[in-house]
């Protein structure tokens, strides 16, 4: 089994690391260097960076704090948010992003997968999938969950599962999986659509939305196909630390890093 990671997750609003629930209701987290450094210094094995308004203010990405946070780390850093073009993939990969995370971009220009993973490899392209129960709609959609855009505020009616086999057959090396019923409840992760998931494509997928505690971690990794679990409030406000969450799972044969 390929070893497990632990990925904390940097949400950015206005330059500051910030945490809803369910995306909505933000409350300020800290510093986002300073917490780069400190995840990386606590064994982290990746940094997920999100621009989460740069896509509905139609704005890039901010250039100046990823070559702030870049320097700071020595771990695989992902970067998402505004981008849109192979030229904005290639000015954050030269600020020192190792990967490219693209959500609505991907959505309403599927090709755009393709592009980047020409230029860049696979191993570069992160699709991000924010998903959510469709209720009345489950009839239509096969896996009754749907893809949401814009930082959760569109519904697009794509199902789920179409939707990463889709991102996969077009050069998806990881699928970045966030559940918005989940997110910020400190419920635990969204062990149904994750294992949907896993289950339906080849790439390493991540599980995002819901972590509360260290048993919630157990769960996504017993329960579902996920290679890596990412949280974000619960690592920024000192709930769980990244030394005392790897000691817990290696106690309970979890593969970790």
């Amino acid at each position: 089994m390929l070893k497990k990671r632990i990925i904390p997750c940097l949400d950015i609003l206005n330059g500051r690391t910030v945490k809803g629930v369910h995306f909505v209701d933000l409350r300020d987290a800290g510093d986002p260097v300073e917490l780069a450094g400190k995840y990386a210094s606590q064994g982290a094995d990746e940094l997920v960076f999100l621009d989460i308004t740069a896509t509905v203010e139609k704005r890039k990405t901010l250039v100046k704090l990823v070559e702030r946070i870049a320097l700071a780390i020595d771990i695989p850093f992902t970067v998402g948010g505004g981008i849109s073009t192979v030229a904005d993939a290639s000015e954050l990969i030269k600020a020192g992003a190792d990967k490219i995370s693209i959500n609505s971009a991907a959505v309403r220009r599927p090709e755009l997968i393709a592009q980047l993973a020409g230029n860049f490899g696979s191993q570069c392209v992160v699709v991000a999938v924010d998903t959510r129960t469709c209720g009345p709609c489950s009839d239509r959609l096969p896996s009754g969950y749907t893809v949401y855009v814009d930082g959760g505020r569109t519904n697009t009616g794509l199902d789920t599962l179409n939707w990463v086999r889709q991102a996969r057959d077009l050069g998806a090396g990881e699928i970045l999986l966030t559940s918005m019923d989940h997110d910020g409840t400190r419920n635990g992760f969204a062990l149904e659509i994750t294992s949907l998931v896993t289950r339906s494509v080849s790439v390493p997928v991540i599980a995002s939305g819901g972590a509360g505690n260290m048993e919630h971690f157990w769960d996504v990794f017993r329960e579902t196909g996920a290679g890596g679990a990412l949280a974000a409030g619960i690592f920024h406000y000192g709930d769980v630390s990244i030394p005392a969450l790897k000691n817990y799972l290696k106690t309970q044969q979890i593969p970790i890093r």
